[in-house]
């Protein structure tokens, strides 16, 4: 296992976290850190991917939007949604991307699953699915082989505010939540520690909690 971090930015906003990522990708780039998986949960905002129809999917556009550099469409982040940022340098037996996003996908089933939730793939849609019904978004970009963005997994999101996309291109109705598939209330607090385990394990990473100093050197 590979030494990481891993820091919980609690609520942040979208600007403020999207810079830190950049800032974390060219320290690991530098070697001046090690890998570093973010967790935050972000108030409401629309991000567009590279993909070119991203756009032409949002429905309401009351909410702040970025363009990203991440691949994929239109997603929506807000509370109750729990989302993770790996900034990882993949090593030259690493450099797969279809096998990193599939590791990604390996990790939220695993920690769906902790929760007594059976999630599976969706053959020809990347992302976190149970029963036809989307747990999980997921879109990255890579720099100099070091990923920045992640996934979004939905814990106890409102799921009427998914009303102002059609994510990644389908229907808003397609989208569920840990807590609702559960049958019960279930916290960010609570999938946090789970998560992170999962994700060491698919990246086989072992993510510590990381210096206080990360943010402000």
């Amino acid at each position: 296992m590979k030494p990481g971090w891993w820091i919980d930015l609690g609520r942040r906003e979208y600007a403020e976290t999207w810079r830190l990522q950049l800032a974390l990708v060219e320290r690991r780039q530098a070697g001046e850190i090690p890998d570093v998986l973010v967790l935050v949960e972000h108030p409401d905002v629309i991000t567009l991917g590279r993909r070119a129809s991203s756009r032409s999917n949002i429905i309401n556009d009351a909410m702040p939007i970025f363009e990203v550099e991440r691949g994929g469409d239109v997603t929506y982040h807000g509370p109750g949604q729990l989302v993770g940022y790996p900034i990882v340098r993949l090593g030259e037996d690493e450099r797969d991307l279809h096998a990193y996003l599939r590791a990604l996908e390996d990790a939220l089933i695993g920690a769906c699953g902790d929760f007594g939730v059976a999630a599976e793939r969706n053959p020809g849609f990347t992302g976190v699915w149970t029963g036809g019904r989307k747990l999980a978004s997921i879109g990255i970009a890579v720099r100099r082989w070091v990923t920045l963005h992640g996934f979004a997994l939905n814990v106890s999101t409102d799921l009427e505010r998914f009303a102002a996309i059609n994510p990644c291109g389908l229907d808003a109705q397609v989208m569920t939540s840990l807590a609702r598939e559960a049958g019960r209330a279930i916290s960010l607090e609570d999938v946090k520690p789970r998560i992170t385990a999962r994700i060491g394990e698919s990246l086989g990473r072992a993510f510590e909690p990381a210096p206080s100093r990360l943010l402000v050197e």
